[in-house]
Order: structure tokens, then sequence, then C-alpha cells
């Protein structure tokens, strides 16, 4: 057939954006990845040396994770850096540490552990409101579990995101934190102002951060407060640069065998796969889709009977923007090649969680444990109570540090930690 032809067909049944879209494009030699965090801990006071006693994705701050991957080669030991503004407060620069590499060893065949099916069960719940809705929970029992029915039960939503640098996705790649540089970002830092990372296997990449992209404001809970109808009502303050909500809760059921889970979402999901940076495309779509709160949310209620135990745990997120930059810019003319030489990915969350539990602000009330350290009745009530002070005759509710050690034992006992 003439080439003429089949160009001309083409034409007339192609329309003009798909005909633009053929531009060659080659991606670029560097990519990277700055994952900013703002996590608000417990969603609680805690006193003066109670933080250790937590696990460290329970402890509050600032947490930034850099990743750099190269389509080149290092001339020598591969080695880069990031150069930070003032306003981080950790110096010129953060070091981007290629990691090295190591065997994993090979087991043999004999020591391959046998394969036991866990006991207990699962029931999922999902959705705020003060009662349970019909058809739930879902119940999992483990000793009977099929393919079949585990798909079912563990449904969540397929999330597109692209992959960012790793070792192995890359030709070389480096890292911060790392072995020689682990520092906490200071509470004050801001990623606002001039960026600048190079090294011996990426072109150079500028670029700076406006206030829209900083890290983003902690979430701050009020006291989760236990309703007349037994209900968890948790409410927060909004955070400016949200892009939506979720959360999920998770702890013992009546048997201490039974797990328990709950979401946000206002249609079955686990949730778990969603406790984590999404990107703000993909959050409109599940704001839509009834899965992920809008920025304008400010409570959510945990139904009636869905923890009946004691120290069940609140986790949740609250997503935000992103800063996605390409240099050079790509060309006006279609026909010229664009030739990508780094690419920037800024992406941010922020994080808290909360303790469910009978006493508001988190903590347990213990009354049964109180009675048996015949604890003495307390001096002044307590500022977040909703009862009249203590009595000479009643027990003294445990203290902060108290419910502290008490709910760390019970989540450690729940997750294995």
């Amino acid at each position: 057939m003439n080439p003429r032809l089949v160009a001309a067909a083409l034409a007339v049944a192609l329309p003009l954006p798909l005909l633009a879209q053929t531009q060659q494009i080659r991606p670029p030699i560097a990519v990277h990845w700055m994952s900013a965090e703002t996590a608000g801990g417990m969603g609680m006071d805690l006193p003066p040396g109670m933080g250790s006693l937590m696990p460290p994705g329970m402890q509050g701050g600032k947490r930034m994770k850099l990743d750099l991957g190269s389509s080149q080669q290092a001339r020598g030991d591969a080695h880069a850096a990031h150069a930070i503004p003032p306003g981080l407060a950790m110096g010129q620069s953060l070091p981007l540490v290629t990691p090295r590499g190591e065997r994993t060893p090979v087991r043999e065949r004999d020591e391959e552990p046998e394969y036991e099916r866990p006991k207990g069960r699962m029931l999922i719940y999902w959705g705020c409101g003060e009662a349970v809705r019909p058809g739930q929970p879902v119940i999992i029992d483990f000793a009977s579990l099929n393919p079949q029915d585990a798909a079912r039960a563990f449904r969540s939503r397929g999330i597109s995101r692209p992959r960012g640098p790793a070792p192995g996705r890359n030709r070389t790649y480096g890292t911060w934190p790392n072995q020689e540089d682990s520092r906490p970002i200071p509470p004050a830092g801001s990623l606002r102002g001039d960026h600048t990372i190079s090294g011996n296997y990426s072109p150079e990449i500028r670029f700076s951060v406006g206030e829209r992209h900083d890290f983003m404001e902690a979430v701050t809970f009020d006291p989760v407060r236990k309703t007349p109808g037994g209900a968890f009502a948790v409410k927060w303050r909004s955070v400016p640069t949200a892009t939506g909500y979720f959360a999920t809760a998770m702890g013992q059921g009546d048997n201490q065998n039974d797990l328990v889970t709950w979401s946000s979402s206002e249609v079955q999901e686990m949730g778990q796969v969603l406790m984590d940076y999404i990107p703000p495309a993909e959050v409109e779509r599940l704001i839509r889709e009834k899965v992920v709160m809008p920025p304008q949310t400010t409570e959510c209620t945990v139904p009636a009977g869905v923890f009946k135990g004691e120290a069940s745990m609140f986790n949740f997120i609250a997503y935000g923007s992103e800063l996605n930059l390409v240099h050079p810019p790509r060309p006006k003319d279609p026909k010229q090649v664009w030739e990508q030489e780094w690419a920037l990915k800024l992406r941010l969350k922020s994080t808290a969680m909360a303790m469910l539990a009978e006493q508001e602000g988190g903590a347990r009330r213990g009354r049964s444990s109180a009675r048996q350290r015949g604890a003495e009745p307390a001096a002044t009530p307590s500022p977040q109570a909703d009862t009249p002070p203590a009595q000479a005759d009643k027990p003294q509710d445990p203290t902060p540090a108290d419910a502290v050690q008490e709910g760390m034992k019970a989540l450690r006992g729940i997750f294995g930690r």
C-alpha cells in the first residue's frame, strides 16, 4: 500500500492530540525523590521520659527520606550530596550514601520452616458513624481460609503510583538517612529555600521549595471521647494543605486470638495500602469513590461495639500535595526530542495515632486495676474529666504514665512489637 495513503488515513482517523503525543521522550538520567512526613505520634501529651517506651513508628516528629537514582555509572566510588537550605538547620548538606551490596545467605532445603496456619479470626469493619452497618463484620477464620475467600475479604483499591529510585532499579543509587548520617529532623526544620543535588553519577539538580511544599502541619486530635452509645468520637484540627484524610484502627477482639480491623472508608476497604504517600490525582479518585474523606472533614466516629478491648490503635493520615519537576522543560515543537536530564518528586504526608480507650485523651480508665493497686483518691480533678471529682471512697484513676505504660504493653501484645 502507498505509504502516503496510509499516513493520510491515519491523519483522518486519529485525533490531533494523539498525533501530538508522538514526540520522542528520552527518560531522565537521574531521578530524585524526597519523601517528607510530619508524624503526630500518639496524639496525646506524654510525661517526660515516656516517649522512649514507644516503638519508633509511634513517636512524633518530622521525617524525611531522600532517594537518588541514576542511569549513569559513577566515576570511581559513588558519592553524592543534597545541599539543603539554612531553614532545615542540619548543616550545609546531607550525604547520599550508596548501600554496599550484601549477599543473602542461601538456606538449605531442610532448613525451611514448616508452614503453620495462623489461629484465630479477623473481624473487618468499615465506615464512620455511631452504629455498625448491616452486613458487618466480615469474619475471616484463618483455620478454614482459602485463596478465594481471602481475595474477597482483603479487598483493597488499586493505586496508580510510580516507583521511585531503589537499589537494583537504577545503575547507581544513593540514599539518606544512612549509616553515615541518620540525624533526626529538627522540630522547626523547614524545606523552604534552594536545594542542589550533586555527585559523580548524576547531573546537577537545582530547584526551590516554597511554603506550599514544606513539611505539613502536624495532625492534632481533640481528646478521644466515648459517646453515650459506646462509640469513639475522634475529631481533629484541619490540616491546611491536606488533599484528603483516611483512618484505620486495629485491636484485639473478645477472644485473644481475634484481630479486629476498621477503616473510615464508606465501602469495604482494608486500607493498609492507603496509609502511605498517595498521588493527589489518586486521592481525588478515592474521594469520589467514598474511600478517602474529603479535606473539609474534621471528625469521624468509630462505631460502638467494634472495639471492646482496651488499647485499640487508631491510625490517621492526611495526604499532601506533590512537587514534580523535570529539566529541561518539554519542547513546544513536537518534532524536537525531549531529552530529560533529571526529574524530581517531593511528596508529603502528615500522620498521627491515638488510642481508643475508656478515658478521654486516649488513656484507659483501668478501674479494676486501680482497685487492685489500692490507689489513693485524686487530690484534684483531671482537667479533661467530664465526671465529678473523685470522692474519698473511690479509687484514683491511673496517671498518664500508668496509662502509657499499660497501653504500650497492650499494643506490643497486639502488634507483636
